[in-house]
C-alpha cells in the first residue's frame, strides 16, 4: 500500500513576493527530475514544509498541475502521478514526436558553438549516471540535456508545449531500468552528433528514435 512521504527534494526558502509563482515552479522541477514516481504519495502539508510556505499556494500550484494532468489529488490530502493509460501513452509519443522533434531540428539549425557546452556536459552526466547505477542523477541530467538542446530553439511557445507533455510522461521514466537508460544514450550520442554537424534531420531523427524506444518499454509495462 502506498505511503505518503515528504519528498527527496532540495529546496530553498521562498520569499513572499513570487511566492505562488516560485512554489508552482519548485513543484515543477519536483516532477520533472524524477522527485515524485508513479505510486509515490506526498502531502500538500509535507510539500508546504518542505518549501517554508503555508498549505495555500501549495494547493494553487496543485490547481495548475492538475489542469495539466501532471498531479492528482489521490486519497485525502494525498497527492501523487496520475495513472498512465496505454491510449494516453500512445497520445503522448505522437505528439512529443512531432513537437520535440521539431524543437531538436530548430536547435539544430540555431545551434552555436556555445550552446553546444552544456549540452554535452548533461550528456557526460548521464553517461556517469548509468555507469554508477545512479538513477536520480540519470533523470536530472536527460532533462536537463533535452532542455538545453530545446531552449536553442528559440521558441517559447515550443518550450511551454515540451514542459506540459514532459510533466505527464516524465515521471514514468522512473520505470525505466539501466539498460533502457543506455539505449536512450545512444540516441542521445546521436542526437548531440547531429547538432554538432547541424544537421536537423539526423539530429530530429535521434530524438524520434528516443521517443520511439521509451514509448515501447512502457507500454509494455502497462499491457
Amino acid at each position: 500500500m502506498d505511503t505518503a512521504t515528504k519528498p527527496e527534494y532540495e529546496v530553498v526558502p521562498l520569499a513572499r513576493d513570487t511566492l505562488q509563482e516560485r512554489v508552482y515552479s519548485q513543484m515543477v522541477g519536483l516532477i520533472l527530475d524524477g522527485g515524485i514516481a508513479p505510486g509515490q504519495l506526498v502531502t500538500i502539508q509535507g510539500l508546504a514544509e518542505a518549501f517554508g510556505v503555508s498549505a495555500m499556494p501549495v494547493r494553487e500550484a496543485l490547481k495548475r498541475l492538475g489542469a495539466a494532468h501532471a498531479l492528482t489529488v489521490v486519497s485525502g490530502r494525498s497527492i501523487g502521478i496520475p495513472p498512465l493509460t496505454l491510449a494516453r501513452l500512445v497520445d503522448l509519443r505522437n505528439v512529443r514526436t512531432e513537437v520535440e522533434g521539431t524543437a531538436v531540428a530548430w536547435a539544430a539549425s540555431r545551434m552555436h558553438d556555445e550552446d553546444l557546452d552544456p549540452i554535452r556536459e548533461e550528456f557526460a552526466r548521464m553517461e556517469l549516471a548509468i555507469a554508477e547505477g545512479n538513477k536520480r542523477d540519470h533523470l536530472r541530467a536527460n532533462r536537463a540535456f533535452h532542455f538545453n538542446i530545446y531552449r536553442v530553439a528559440d521558441s517559447p511557445t515550443l518550450m511551454s508545449l515540451i514542459e506540459i507533455l514532459w510533466l505527464q510522461i516524465s515521471p514514468f521514466f522512473n520505470l525505466l531500468h539501466q539498460g533502457d537508460y543506455a539505449l536512450g544514450n545512444m540516441h542521445h550520442r546521436a542526437m548531440l552528433e547531429g547538432l554538432v554537424r547541424r544537421d536537423a534531420e539526423s539530429a530530429r531523427a535521434a530524438i524520434i528514435a528516443d521517443i520511439a524506444d521509451a514509448f515501447g518499454v512502457l507500454a509494455k509495462i502497462l499491457d
